[in-house]
């Protein structure tokens, strides 16, 4: 307890000392990037430094378009026990003779991207260029699932898990193991950590099919974790277990993982966050049916409760610390789809994520969603088909062949998803919306020109664009 105080205090400090130095000297923005697995972080991060770098095609940048950025370059950053995000080893993966999409994100990871800009206003005439930071975070979006743990207990928690289990085969083998198994029984470590692979072989599997809820996000990403006892838990059924009982050592271990990884996550990263990016590849869970649309849905509001939006200030900084003042909820992949479906896409991201983004507003965070590409990797045709002009998108395909594709027409109204996605249907019952997985495309790369995209411009005038002019 002491040793916690005495951290917390010294965090305070630090905190105090960041604060008077950004807003006196070189200020410094902490932008947050997460999202679910293959939601598209690391291209996100990629291309948007990349074009902040080279912003010939950053045109919807109030910034860019008055000529006030006079040069953006990377510098250390300045967390020195993070690993650096691999910029360079991102950009070399995308715009290769044979491009391919970078590695996932396993762990958190942070760029720094420092602006020369021309001071604005009555006065800007008369002093040199200013400076700016930005601080770009990566962490994991199953670490971010986590933080609405902090609030259940483990009988809560088991009670969520276990509810949902019937309706995904990925369980079946966790769920034959517990039909053997006596919460109350003396607690037998074998059987434990038998209990525990079984479960993170679940959570692995229920991922690769598009599952968006899959806590404790550690048991997929376990680091130098892996055979610890806080990853050596899983939901039992019942209520409190006796002393020495398994349901009781598993409620132990479940605690001990709220207070050794999840809590020092948020206090050491996420609660230093001034403005977060959310990404969703909504376009992937509605090609998965109704269930996989509302566990976003459901995965998404929980995650965005975590969040502590509001206003920063700087003496509301000094007395409670720093509180996500903008959000970005991102539908990836709008390349996959004609643009005259972009707005429909926008819609249905807003509308699974309306009541988060309302309680968002109401403490005072300032919240946008758009759909968007960081790099675009197609182009559009309109093709005839059976008497009919239909909109179709081009890309290259994993295996290097050409491939043209049309998804489906989104609803106008996003309740003809949501409603039956709420209801538990099975399936879509005005048709299939298809997906494609294209490659990056074969470049030609311009000086001065970053990555093609679709409205990553719009996208940084929300969350930086201000602190630029």
């Amino acid at each position: 307890m002491i040793n916690a105080i005495a951290g917390r205090i010294a965090q305070s400090i630090e905190t105090v000392g960041d604060t008077v130095s950004e807003a006196f000297f070189e200020p410094v923005l902490r932008l947050g990037v997460t999202g679910l697995s293959r939601a598209g972080k690391t291209v996100f991060i990629t291309a948007l430094v990349h074009n902040l770098m080279e912003p010939g095609r950053m045109q919807r940048l109030r910034a860019v378009q008055r000529g006030l950025i006079r040069g953006a370059y990377l510098q250390p950053q300045p967390d020195m026990t993070l690993p650096r995000f691999d910029y360079e080893a991102h950009l070399a993966s995308l715009t290769g003779d044979s491009p391919r999409w970078p590695d996932g994100t396993r762990a958190v990871s942070e760029l720094r991207l420092s602006f020369r800009l021309d001071r604005t206003g009555l006065l800007g005439g008369l002093g040199g260029p200013r400076k700016l930071h930005l601080d770009i975070v990566d962490y994991p979006g199953e670490w971010l699932l986590d933080l609405g743990l902090m609030g259940k207990t483990y009988a809560d928690w088991s009670a969520e898990v276990l509810a949902r289990l019937p309706l995904r085969t990925e369980a079946a083998a966790f769920r034959a193991a517990l039909d053997g198994v006596d919460p109350q029984a003396k607690h037998d470590e074998s059987q434990a950590q038998e209990l525990a692979r079984l479960f993170t072989g679940y959570l692995t599997q229920a991922r690769e099919n598009g599952w968006s809820d899959c806590t404790p996000g550690r048991f997929l990403l376990p680091g130098d974790l892996a055979g610890s006892p806080v990853l050596t838990f899983a939901p039992l059924p019942g209520a409190e277990g006796r002393r020495g009982s398994l349901w009781r050592e598993m409620a132990r271990r479940f605690e001990g993982y709220k207070t050794q990884v999840i809590r020092p996550f948020f206090e050491t990263h996420f609660a230093r966050i001034d403005r977060q990016v959310v990404l969703i590849d909504v376009l992937e869970a509605v090609h998965r049916g109704p269930m996989a649309l509302e566990d976003q849905r459901r995965a998404m509001a929980e995650v965005l409760a975590s969040f502590r939006p509001g206003a920063n200030g700087f003496f509301s900084s000094l007395l409670r610390g720093k509180r996500v003042e903008k959000i970005l909820f991102a539908a990836t992949k709008a390349d996959h789809l004609h643009h005259s479906q972009h707005p429909r896409l926008t819609a249905l991201a807003e509308a699974m994520l309306r009541e988060a983004r309302d309680r968002a507003r109401f403490s005072g965070a300032e919240t946008v969603a758009m759909s968007i590409a960081a790099l675009r990797a197609t182009v559009e045709e309109t093709r005839s088909h059976g008497g009919q002009e239909i909109d179709t998108v081009r890309g290259r395909l994993i295996d290097g062949r050409q491939a043209a594709v049309n998804a489906g027409m989104l609803p106008e109204d996003p309740a003809r998803l949501l409603a039956p996605a709420r209801e538990g249907a099975q399936k879509w019952l005005q048709g299939d919306y298809g997906v494609m997985h294209f490659a990056p495309p074969v470049l030609s790369r311009s000086p001065g020109m970053g990555l093609p995209h679709i409205r990553l411009d719009s996208a940084a005038e929300f969350l930086i664009g201000d602190k630029l002019i």
